[in-house]
């Protein structure tokens, strides 16, 4: 129970770290939130990959997930765009 709790703290920070690098500009947040973004979009990937696929889907639609929630944290959290110069700027 404790080494499958543990390999979904370590699947999320690397599935969320991975899509925080994928969006170009700063996104400050701690490092729960990025394994939250990792863990959620791990399970929007699979919703998706089962919709469309019929089965699971695997680390690609996971990442891309976690891609579309860092792009909707940054759009409403963070109130800034995701491409243009003011999405290098620093959120307020």
């Amino acid at each position: 129970m404790l080494l499958t709790i543990v390999g979904i703290l370590i699947g999320g920070f690397v599935i969320g770290g991975l899509a925080r690098l994928a969006v170009p500009g700063p996104d400050p947040m701690p490092v729960w939130m990025t394994i939250l973004i990792g863990f959620l979009g791990s399970i929007l990937g699979g919703i998706v990959g089962k919709i469309l696929l019929g089965r699971t889907g695997g680390f690609l639609l996971a990442l891309v997930g976690a891609i579309v929630l860092v792009i909707l944290y940054r759009r409403f959290v963070q109130h800034r765009p995701v491409t243009g110069p003011d999405a290098q700027r620093w959120p307020r």
